[in-house]
């Protein structure tokens, strides 16, 4: 459990505070695990800093790590459950290029996919978070905070103005190889660029930059099962290799439907997150007011981010849809060649059949049969009849060039 008080600097507290007075707010931090054998206390402490505690329900929801995405609310906080979409380490080698991979790659591909879900519990001037052990969101917000807190504090001691901070690679730089996910981080209140260049104003606004992190987190998701799927597809619509991977495929498909109905829990979340936020009394002080308007862009801003992975995800599943059929009308396709072909064989050697028939009879009095060119003479008209034969299927269309 980490314990960090931010306002205009970023200070990791040793353990819980005496009192929240004054400007600022308190994150707690704390693992799944050790938010269940330290209940006692937190309670304790929630009860002694905000005057309330999380109810029995929602210390449920907290400690459950297969709760779908939710939001709920009381009268000293409100919950907000988010599972997250994301890539565990170690995948972003599993597939050389879009074409190169195993059944068995795409098979880990799929059980690298992590939903964990994070739980936030926001009181007035605390937020705490509930989250797996290894959480790198948490780390990759200790680290950007740490940094814009040294840089405003060497501001202060410098009067030239400081550049910006670099743009992380596990933040920035995804959502500048996406243009469609960009949005959120320009709306930082004139602060240059939002979660990049300042502190969070207040525990909604830290819980709303964590939750857009986690959905841009997808784009790395995305990549890999890009990557999965043009491999199946490259499989399945192969010309020379026989389709062997249908379980993986199969995988596959269901992992995109529970994407899909991961995604669509988060929204749901987010938009009642939305609807509860716009029932909140509107402040009188105009810095206060305006915080909150921007609470609210940078909601709905989370909330397209959402439609938008939503979108690509389904995407990805009309796209295996298509695959299939196509996999299957091309079968279908090259049946009726080889039916074509063997019917076109059946109808050339009928008619010689039928020829070798009649001078097969047993009968005294034949026709040719006791000359010496009868054999030319019948093998000629046999000659005759297959090129006759073939001449009007391929004008009927029946055979290709």
């Amino acid at each position: 459990m980490r314990f960090f008080w931010i306002h205009d600097g970023f200070t990791e507290l040793p353990e819980w505070p005496t009192h929240l007075q004054g400007p600022g707010f308190l994150w707690v931090t704390s693992g799944r695990r050790e938010f269940e054998v330290q209940l006692a206390d937190i309670q304790g402490q929630l009860q002694r800093l905000t005057g309330g505690n999380l109810v029995d329900l929602h210390v449920s929801d907290l400690l459950n790590p297969q709760l779908p995405s939710q939001y709920d609310y009381t009268s000293w906080y409100d919950l907000l459950v988010f599972r997250r979409l994301a890539a565990r380490p170690g995948t972003e080698r599993m597939f050389l290029d879009e074409e190169h991979g195993t059944a068995s790659s795409a098979r880990q591909a799929l059980a690298s996919i992590d939903t964990s879900p994070v739980g936030f519990a926001l009181f007035d001037k605390l937020l705490l978070t509930v989250h797996p052990t290894d959480c790198s969101v948490r780390d990759f917000f200790v680290q950007r905070f740490s940094q814009i807190g040294a840089m405003q504090s060497r501001s202060e001691h410098d009067p030239r103005p400081e550049p910006l901070l670099n743009p992380a690679p596990d933040e920035d730089a995804h959502l500048g190889a996406d243009p469609a996910l960009q949005g959120l981080n320009d709306h930082g209140g004139g602060h240059g660029r939002g979660t990049g260049s300042r502190m969070p104003a207040s525990p909604a606004d830290l819980m709303l930059r964590v939750v857009n992190h986690m959905v841009d987190s997808y784009l790395d998701l995305r990549r890999l099962l890009t990557r999965q799927f043009g491999y199946l597809q490259h499989e399945l619509l192969s010309a020379r290799n026989r389709f062997t991977s249908w379980q993986a495929l199969l995988e596959s498909r269901n992992a995109l439907h529970l994407l899909e109905d991961t995604c669509e829990d988060q929204r749901s979340a987010v938009q009642e997150w939305i609807d509860a936020l716009d029932e909140w009394p509107m402040p009188e002080d105009r810095g206060a007011a305006r915080e909150r308007e921007l609470l609210r862009v940078r909601s709905r801003d989370v909330h397209e981010h959402i439609e938008r992975v939503l979108t690509h995800v389904r995407r990805l599943e009309a796209s295996a849809e298509s695959a299939v059929q196509m996999h299957f009308s091309l079968q279908g396709s090259r049946t009726n060649d080889i039916m074509k072909t063997l019917t076109v064989l059946t109808a050339v050697f009928l008619p010689l059949n039928l020829i070798t028939g009649v001078f097969g009879m047993n009968f005294d009095f034949l026709p040719l049969i006791h000359t010496s060119a009868g054999f030319w003479v019948a093998l000629g008209l046999m000659g005759l009849v297959v090129v006759g034969l073939l001449w009007w299927f391929r004008r009927q269309r029946y055979l290709g060039d």
